[in-house]
């Protein structure tokens, strides 16, 4: 048919997504001292993307799964989609998956916090009372590069994101 550059080109544009998916989540295990045992990581968004709930595809599943293969605590918090769904894109683990209503109810007692999806509502929430509520030290992990990092670095978060260094 004479496609193989093209199918040649999306495939490395997958392997090249899954690459990402797999380096943030090795990224958290690392800077949280290599070991995510019954620490609780919250997650900011599980849709593909923001105003939506459809889950297909999104990076936030293999990223959870790969967090609770390390026997982490997901929190999970996403404005439009539901627990059931959750549950159905993460089988097996719902002992180690807490469904949060709210992104504070999310971050309480987290040792970090993992932004996935780029919902607008993160940009303005209280990001002091979040790094309040947080087990110390506390990190944010922005995978969308959607807020304003020097803020948090000054609130005393430890920050990381894609694609940008700090």
């Amino acid at each position: 048919m004479g496609l193989e550059k093209e199918a040649d080109y999306w495939n490395a544009v997958v392997q090249m997504n899954d690459t990402q998916k797999s380096r943030f989540s090795k990224q958290v295990v690392s800077s949280l001292f290599n070991t995510l045992d019954r620490k609780r990581i919250a997650i900011y968004g599980f849709a593909f993307k923001a105003h939506t709930g459809d889950t297909r595809e999104s990076p936030a599943i293999d990223i959870c799964k790969y967090l609770l293969g390390e026997n982490a605590t997901v929190a999970i918090y996403d404005p439009k989609v539901s627990e059931e769904q959750i549950h159905l894109d993460l089988p097996g683990s719902s002992k180690r998956i807490v469904f949060c209503t709210d992104p504070y109810e999310a971050a309480s007692n987290a040792h970090a916090v993992l932004i996935i999806t780029e919902w607008p509502e993160f940009g303005s929430l209280d990001w002091e009372r979040i790094y309040k509520s947080m087990t110390q030290p506390a990190h944010l992990f922005d995978g969308r590069n959607v807020i304003d990092h020097q803020a948090l670095k000054a609130i005393g978060f430890a920050v990381k994101c894609i694609g940008r260094t700090f």
